[in-house]
C-alpha cells in the first residue's frame, strides 16, 4: 500500500472522541486524509483527537453530532463538504455503549431501544445520507459500517443477543445497500471482535486472560488493529471490494 493511501481524500468518522473511532480518525490523517470527526458528549476527548490530527499536518473539523437527531443526520454531509471541500469516505463508527457507563444500568428494554435507535436506525439513516452526498460527486465514494464478528456465530447472554441482532442488521443492511448504490459508491463492513477498549479494561484479570487464550492470535485486539483495516477499505487498494465484511478479531470467529 502507498505511504499515504488516502492522500487528497476527505474522511468523516462518527463517534471519534475515543476508542476505535479515535484510532480510525488518526490513522486516516496519517494516511494523508483531511478528517472530520464527530462526538456526542465527550467534547474533551474530541479536542484531544483534534490536536493529535493537527500534528500530522492534515486539516481536521470537529462537530457535535447525535445519530438520533434526524435533522443532524441529514445535514452533516453538506456540513463536512462545506468545511473540507469534499467528502470521499464516510465511516459510521458511532454507536451506543450498553456495557459501561450510565447505560450499563438500563433495563434490557431500555438497552434494546437505545441500540435500535443508534446502532441500527442511526446507521441506516446515516448511510442513506452518505449516499446522497457521495453519489453527487464525480468520484463517488466509500461507506464503511461497523458490525461485530460474533453476529456470525452468536454468543450467550442477553446483552450479546441484543448486540448481535442490531449489528447483524447493520451487516445485512450494508450488503443490500452495496448492491443498490454500486458502482458509484462502495459499501463495506468492519466487524471487530475482542478489542481492548473501556469494556475490556474493566474485566477481571481471569476473564481478560481467558479471552486472549481462546483467540487464535493469543491476544486482545487494539483500536489500531481496526483502524488499519478501515484505512485499507477506504483506500484504492480495496477499489474492487464492495458488500464485504472484514472480521478484525484475531481469528476468534472465522
Amino acid at each position: 500500500m502507498l505511504a499515504e493511501p488516502l492522500a487528497g481524500r476527505a474522511v468523516l468518522v462518527t463517534g471519534a472522541s475515543s476508542g476505535i473511532g479515535r484510532a480510525i480518525a488518526v490513522a486516516a490523517a496519517r494516511a494523508g486524509a483531511d478528517v472530520a470527526i464527530t462526538y456526542r458528549a465527550n467534547s474533551s476527548g474530541a479536542e484531544e483527537v483534534e490536536r493529535e490530527i493537527q500534528t500530522t499536518g492534515r486539516r481536521v473539523v470537529v462537530m457535535r453530532f447525535d445519530l438520533t437527531d434526524d435533522n443532524a443526520v441529514d445535514e452533516i454531509g453538506s456540513a463536512v463538504v462545506g468545511s473540507l471541500g469534499r467528502l470521499d469516505v464516510w465511516i459510521n463508527n458511532a454507536g451506543a455503549d450498553i456495557l459501561t457507563g450510565a447505560s450499563a444500568s438500563l433495563s434490557d428494554r431500555e438497552k434494546l431501544n437505545l441500540l435500535l435507535a443508534v446502532d441500527l436506525r442511526g446507521t441506516m439513516l446515516a448511510s442513506w445520507a452518505a449516499v446522497q452526498t457521495l453519489s453527487a460527486q464525480k468520484t463517488g465514494g466509500v461507506i464503511i459500517n461497523m458490525s461485530w464478528d460474533h453476529v456470525l456465530t452468536g454468543m450467550a447472554g442477553t446483552n450479546p443477543q441484543m448486540y448481535a441482532a442490531v449489528k447483524g442488521g447493520v451487516l445485512a443492511f450494508s450488503k443490500s445497500l452495496a448492491r443498490s448504490v454500486a458502482p458509484r459508491v462502495r459499501v463495506n463492513v468492519l466487524a471487530p471482535g475482542w478489542i481492548e477498549t473501556t469494556f475490556g479494561a474493566g474485566l477481571d484479570a481471569d476473564r481478560h486472560r481467558e479471552v486472549a487464550e481462546s483467540t487464535p492470535l493469543k491476544r486482545w485486539g487494539t483500536p489500531d488493529d481496526v483502524a488499519g483495516a478501515a484505512v485499507f477499505l477506504a483506500s484504492p487498494a480495496a477499489a474492487f471490494m464492495t458488500g464485504q465484511t472484514l472480521l478484525v478479531g484475531g481469528g476468534a470467529v472465522m
